[in-house]
């Protein structure tokens, strides 16, 4: 996948913060930054997905509905966990 290069401006405690965690890591900032936004990003899809069922089921899910939504976020979980430790790796 190309790379693009930018150039932000945030408060100067965070970008430390943020190089004390890359090294931390042995990453480069570059990867961590990297990595923070794609969290961030995961995270503001998964709101929006949430979102998208609860309108879904604004008049209420069965129960059927609610044991596939419990299975569902338990295996999401799960697939998060894993792709958690496999970038540790």
């Amino acid at each position: 996948m190309p790379h693009v290069k930018t150039a932000v401006s945030i408060e100067e405690s965070l970008f430390k913060e943020a190089e004390t965690w890359a090294a931390k890591m042995g990453i480069s900032r570059s990867q961590f930054f990297s990595r923070a936004v794609a969290d961030f990003v995961r995270q503001r899809e998964n709101e929006e997905l949430l979102e998208q069922l609860n309108a879904a089921h604004a008049d209420g899910p069965n129960e059927e509905d609610k044991e596939a939504l419990r299975h569902g976020q338990a295996l999401f979980l799960q697939m998060q966990q894993r792709e958690d430790r496999e970038e540790q790796l």
